[in-house]
C-alpha cells in the first residue's frame, strides 16, 4: 500500500469573528490549502468535512460539507460529514487517510470549520454539554460530586456548581486535576507553569487567538474557574477553520512544487468504561500509533496535545509516554516541553492560546506540526524537527474521552 502525504495546509487565525460564518471561513482555508498544494479544486477526488455546532446554532444539519463545497464550485465528488466532538478534524483526516490507503482515492480535502461565539454566551457554553451523554447527564454530574468527596483535600470556598458560567468540560478537567493532585502530589503551580509556557509559545504564533505572554504568577492570579483551574488555563471560546490536502505516493509524483509531510501513523479509537486509575485511552492508542510508525516516545521531536486545559497537557505528556505517569508536573517544570527543551509541546500555544473552535482544532494541530516539519515555524521553529505527534481527544463519557485520534507525521 502507498505511503500517504500531506501536501497542502491552510488555516486562518482562530479568533472571535462576528463578520464570518462557518461557510466563509471554510472557503478561505480550502483555497489556502489548494494553493499550498499547487493544485486546482477540480483535482479533488473526495472531501471530509468536520463541524459540531452549525446545526445547533444555525439549523444547518446533515449535508454541511456539501453545502460548503457546492457553494464554492466543488460538486460531484464524495463528501463525508464528520462529527466527533473536539476530535472531529483529526477524525476527518483519519477517514481521508483510510480512503487513500484503501485505494479509493488519490487526493482528498480534509476541512474543519466552526463558529462557537454567539450573542447569547450561555448558548455557546451550554453547547459543549452535547459532547457528553445527554440522556445520562445528571448521572454524570452526580458521579463528579461523589468522586470529589473521595479526594483527600478540601476545595477552596466559593466553588460554583458544575457548568455554571463555564463549559461543563472545565469541571471534568478540574476533577481529573484534583485526582492527580491527590494521587501524585502535583500542584496548581505546575499547571500554571504549563499555561505560562503555552502563552509564551502563543505569543510567537500569528495564528493564535491569544498572543500575549503571561508569567506563572499572572496565571495563578487570574479569575478562578473550577479549582485548580484559572481562566488562563482554559481554552477560550472562538471561531476558526483549518484544512489539509492529502494524497497517495503515486499522486505526489505528479506535483512539481509540493512540500510533503509523511503520515507515519493515523489511529482512531473510543473510550471505555474503566476506573479512574485504569489504563487511559491515550495510553492505549499511542501504543498502536508507535507500533504502526515503528517509533517510540523518545523519537518524537515535538507534539501538539489536546490541552483544553493545562491539566489536559500535563496528563497527555504522561499518556504519550514522554514522562512516567505522575511526573507530568515536574516534567513541565524541567523546561523539557518549552521551545529549546528536549521535547517541545504545543509550540502553537495549544488550545489554551491558539483557541479551540471544535471542528477545526485537530487540523490546526496538523497545520502546526506540518509547518514545523517543513522548517516553516518561524520564531517558534523546533530545531531538527523530524517526527511530530498530534493527540486530539473528543467528548467525554465516564472518566475519559469518548473519542481520540493520534497522528504521527514525519519530515520528508
Amino acid at each position: 500500500m502507498d505511503n500517504i502525504y500531506i501536501v497542502g495546509l491552510g488555516m486562518i487565525r482562530f479568533n472571535k469573528y462576528p463578520d464570518k460564518d462557518v461557510r466563509t471561513m471554510a472557503h478561505e482555508v480550502t483555497r489556502l490549502a489548494l494553493k499550498d498544494a499547487g493544485i486546482e479544486k477540480e483535482a479533488l477526488q473526495a472531501a471530509f468535512f468536520a463541524n459540531t455546532f452549525w446545526g445547533m446554532f444555525d439549523n444547518q444539519h446533515s449535508i454541511r460539507g456539501q453545502v460548503i463545497l457546492r457553494s464554492m464550485g466543488i460538486g460531484s465528488i464524495p463528501v463525508t460529514n464528520v462529527e466527533n466532538a473536539c476530535a472531529g478534524g483529526s477524525t476527518a483526516l483519519h477517514q481521508a487517510y483510510t480512503g487513500i490507503k484503501a485505494g479509493m482515492y488519490d487526493v482528498a480535502l480534509v476541512l474543519g470549520s466552526e463558529k462557537i461565539t454567539h450573542p447569547d454566551k450561555s448558548l455557546s457554553l451550554s453547547a459543549y454539554a452535547t459532547c457528553m451523554d445527554v440522556g445520562n447527564f445528571q448521572a454524570h454530574l452526580d458521579q463528579m460530586e461523589a468522586f470529589n468527596k473521595q479526594l483527600n483535600f478540601q476545595l477552596p470556598p466559593g466553588q460554583t456548581p458544575p457548568g455554571q458560567g463555564r463549559s461543563i468540560f472545565m469541571d471534568a478537567y478540574a476533577m481529573g486535576a484534583r485526582w492527580h493532585m491527590d494521587r501524585f502530589g502535583s500542584t496548581q503551580e505546575q499547571l500554571a507553569t504549563i499555561c505560562a509556557k503555552n502563552h509564551f509559545h502563543g505569543s510567537l504564533n500569528p495564528m493564535a487567538q491569544y498572543q500575549h505572554d503571561m508569567t506563572q504568577a499572572e496565571v495563578l492570579a487570574d479569575k478562578p474557574i473550577a479549582y485548580p483551574l484559572t481562566r488562563s488555563m482554559c481554552a477560550p471560546v472562538g471561531d476558526g477553520a483549518a484544512a489539509a490536502i492529502i494524497c497517495s505516493e503515486n499522486y505526489l509524483k505528479k506535483l512539481t512544487h509540493a512540500k510533503p509531510v509523511k503520515i507515519r501513523a493515523s489511529v482512531l479509537g473510543s473510550g471505555m468504561d474503566r476506573p479512574i486509575d485504569g489504563e487511559d485511552i491515550g495510553e492505549r492508542l499511542v501504543k498502536q500509533a508507535y507500533d504502526i510508525a515503528g517509533v517510540g516516545p523518545g523519537d518524537i521531536s515535538l507534539a501538539e496535545l489536546h490541552d483544553a486545559t493545562a491539566y489536559g497537557e500535563l496528563h497527555q505528556t504522561e499518556a504519550m509516554g514522554f514522562c512516567p505517569m505522575g511526573e507530568g508536573g515536574p516534567y513541565a517544570e524541567s523546561g523539557a516541553t518549552k521551545l529549546g527543551g528536549a521535547q517541545p509541546v504545543n509550540t502553537s500555544g495549544g488550545l489554551e492560546c491558539r483557541g479551540h473552535p471544535i471542528g477545526a482544532s485537530g487540523l490546526a494541530q496538523i497545520y502546526e506540526i506540518g509547518l514545523q516539519l517543513r522548517g516553516e515555524g518561524g520564531r517558534r521553529q523546533v530545531e531538527g524537527a523530524r517526527l511530530g505527534l498530534a493527540e486530539n481527544g473528543g467528548g467525554n463519557i465516564g472518566v475519559e474521552e469518548a473519542a481520540m485520534c493520534i497522528h504521527i507525521l514525519e519530515k520528508v
